[in-house]
């Protein structure tokens, strides 16, 4: 066994330096090395200070992680990394976040929430102007949420605080068609999601190096389920004692039947994917100072294999601007505008609750990625938009156990609105604020800790890698 595990590890190893392809030795100057190609651009180019705590390499990072998610109640896992940076004599040494990078993230929690994902990243395949990405995942994500697919979704609730409102929805009711003689609504907006994924992207850098183009291929199996029937503590309304009743019928499962929303029992969904990018960001995992912007595409039919047909586009900015920098140490700030859009009438629902980017999806609006303040899927419509303000003041950055450290404090903004229309959002708008840590270790994985509050909810996230 132990020598199996040596193996496996050499082969991973020998792999990972074999898609980066080792450059001739040299000593790092603080010139642009003669020996990188023209399509890497020097916007790139890291900071000295931030050159000098990178280290060469193989090396890990990863750790055991507890947490409580504002759906899924208190949970553990492990993220670890396997990052290859090369030496610093690599001409492109300063100029990437790593050489190659291979993920696994696993994770349970106490409301059976399951996930496992594997995620390969190669910027500069063997030197060219190509970069590979590989991305699996299973998922059991039986606490989703769902409010609905339009713009009436911004409405608030009821009784305004979502806590009073699932409160609310725990009193024992007369049964309607279908129903039990007597039912309760505590999981009326909860379904059940399991999904495999597998998705290949190769990225190809255009021009003068600050623009990109991707390709990509994924595929998805889906299913659905839903909470009919399902026993629940309820409030009898005549004593206020406590009752054990089914659950009735969630919103989900009405508005399929009622031709509201389609895909509600799953199915296949094959996409081709397109996204071109002007990037001038100084360092992914962490930027500094750059700009991004991102128009991205998916397209789903019959002839890319999939059971619905639709096309989805997300335009996305993001710039990262420093602050003062001969006074203050690392202060930057960070915003991000987004406006995505579903063409065509066949779109499942699933396919309303995220946009994809080239960099990973982004939830649409509510939870950890958008609107902070409020429960994820609360706001979805056809289009979406939505804009995050953060304020990153670095206050520390030291050296621990062989390890880089850094701590920054960031006082955060979401704004974010859906409309029923194509390529149009509601005038209302919605609004959380709040303030988040991040820590960053050896420059390349940042353990992002979020809380947020808004008109009618307050959370809390603890998560692997910054937003944006």
């Amino acid at each position: 066994m132990v020598h199996g595990s040596r193996a496996l590890l050499a082969s991973t190893a020998g792999l990972l330096v074999l898609l980066s392809r080792r450059v001739d030795a040299e000593e790092l100057a603080d010139a642009r090395p003669s020996s990188l190609p023209s399509y890497v651009s020097e916007k790139k180019r890291m900071s000295d200070a931030d050159a000098a705590k990178k280290r060469e390499g193989f090396f890990v990072t990863g750790l055991p992680f507890f947490g409580s998610d504002p759906l899924n109640g208190v949970g553990g896992g492990a993220t670890g990394y396997v990052h290859y940076n090369g030496t610093r004599a690599d001409p492109f040494f300063r100029y990437t976040s790593y050489r190659a990078r291979l993920g696994l993230k696993a994770e349970y929690t106490t409301g059976n929430a399951a996930a496992v994902a594997l995620k390969l990243d190669v910027p500069f395949v063997a030197d060219t102007a190509w970069r590979l990405k590989l991305d699996g995942k299973y998922e059991s994500a039986p606490n989703n949420l769902y409010f609905g697919l339009t713009e009436g979704t911004l409405a608030p609730f009821p009784h305004g605080k979502y806590a009073t409102y699932a409160s609310a929805l725990g009193g024992a009711r007369p049964g309607g068609p279908g129903e039990a003689p007597v039912v309760a609504d505590n999981l009326r907006h909860m379904f059940l999601e399991r999904e495999w994924m597998l998705n290949l992207k190769a990225e190809r850098v255009l021009f003068d190096g600050n623009w990109r183009v991707l390709v990509g291929y994924e595929i998805q199996h889906l299913t659905y389920g839903t909470y009919e029937d399902v026993l629940v503590d309820a409030t009898d309304p005549v004593t206020g004692g406590s009752i054990r009743v089914p659950n009735g019928r969630s919103l989900l499962r009405r508005d399929a039947e009622a031709g509201r929303v389609l895909g509600a029992g799953g199915g296949r969904v094959s996409l081709t994917q397109l996204s071109l990018m002007y990037d001038t960001r100084d360092f992914d995992p962490d930027p500094y100072r750059g700009f991004f912007f991102e128009w991205g595409n998916e397209h789903s039919a019959p002839y890319t294999g999939s059971d619905f047909t639709f096309h989805k586009m997300l335009f996305q900015a993001r710039h990262y601007l420093p602050i003062a920098p001969r006074v203050l140490r690392r202060t930057l700030l960070a915003t991000r505008v987004g406006y995505g859009t579903i063409l065509g009438s066949e779109a499942p629902f699933f396919e309303y609750q995220d946009q994809w980017s080239a960099e990973g999806s982004i939830r649409a609006l509510g939870g950890s990625q958008t609107l902070r303040g409020f429960k994820a899927n609360r706001f979805l419509g056809r289009t979406v938009g939505f804009v995050n303000v953060e304020l990153r003041h670095r206050f520390a950055d030291f050296d621990a156990l062989g390890q880089n450290f850094t701590l920054t404090l960031a006082p955060l903004l979401d704004l974010g609105s859906v409309g029923d229309r194509v390529f149009v959002v509601a005038p209302t708008v919605r609004a959380a604020a709040g303030a988040g840590l991040r820590v960053g270790w050896n420059r390349s994985t940042v353990i992002v800790v979020d809380t947020a509050f808004s008109r009618e909810d307050a959370q809390l996230f603890i998560n692997f890698n910054q937003s944006y």
